[in-house]
This record gives structure tokens, C-alpha cells and sequence, in this order.
């Protein structure tokens, strides 16, 4: 599958997602996305693998990375509900599930430490802690 590169991403971040491992896409669709294919979920959830979409907001890397979507939704097998993912978001033509997930003052966005690496490794540990719950 050739990978759309519909707008740069800033070389560390290219280098960041070269090194993770996945096929990797950035695409336009009502604003900027980063696709991440074939991306792991641990065991628990619905789906062994998902693609999961990042939203590069305006100013970014000076503005944070907020939430993670994923498609196909996720769910937890052993039927708990996954709280603050509701919403949904249409991103190139498919129905991504929203996590609502934000830093925190004890995590704050840091310009010029954080990154898109920093977001996906965040994200990582999201879906770990949803089964410390």
C-alpha cells in the first residue's frame, strides 16, 4: 500500500514514526491527520490491531496533541464500558471512536521536549491504564 503523503510532518517527527515501525500516513481531511496502521492494542480490547488517527492542531508542535481516535472502535471484551469515548469523527471516510484524553498539570505539553513520539507513547499508556480501572 503506498503511503499518502499529503503534507510534511517536521523531520523528527518523520523520523520518530520511520523508526516506530508502522506504515504511516498524513492526510487532509477537515484538518491535518497523522494514520498509524496496524497499530497494537494490548490484549483486552476488541481488536489485536487498529489504525489510530492524531489530530496535528494549529501551532502545533508549540500546541499540544489532544485525544486519539480509532477505527474499527474499540471495546473491552470483558464488556466494561471505556469512559469518554462516545464521539465519533469521520476521518478519510470511516466513523473513528474518540478518546477524550488530555494532559494534565502534573503532565503538561512542554514545547520544544514534547512531540508527536511523545503523544503515541501517551496514547500507548492510555490503553494500558484503561485495564487498571
Amino acid at each position: 500500500m503506498a503511503a499518502r503523503r499529503e503534507f510534511d510532518l517536521l523531520p523528527e517527527d518523520s523520523e520518530f514514526l520511520d523508526n516506530y515501525g508502522l506504515h504511516w500516513e498524513t492526510i487532509s481531511s477537515n484538518g491535518q491527520w497523522v494514520l498509524l496502521h496496524e497499530f497494537l492494542t494490548p490484549d483486552g480490547y476488541n481488536h489485536s490491531k487498529v489504525t489510530v488517527a492524531i489530530r496535528l492542531e494549529t501551532g502545533y508542535p508549540q500546541s499540544e496533541l489532544d485525544m486519539a481516535y480509532f477505527f474499527p472502535k474499540l471495546s473491552r471484551k470483558d464488556g466494561k464500558a471505556i469512559g469518554r469515548t462516545e464521539s465519533n469523527q469521520v476521518i478519510d471516510g470511516k466513523d473513528f471512536q474518540r478518546w477524550s484524553r488530555h494532559r494534565t498539570a502534573q503532565n503538561p505539553w512542554v514545547a520544544g521536549e514534547d512531540h508527536l513520539g511523545t503523544h503515541i507513547l501517551l496514547v500507548e499508556d492510555w490503553l494500558e491504564r484503561e485495564f487498571e480501572k
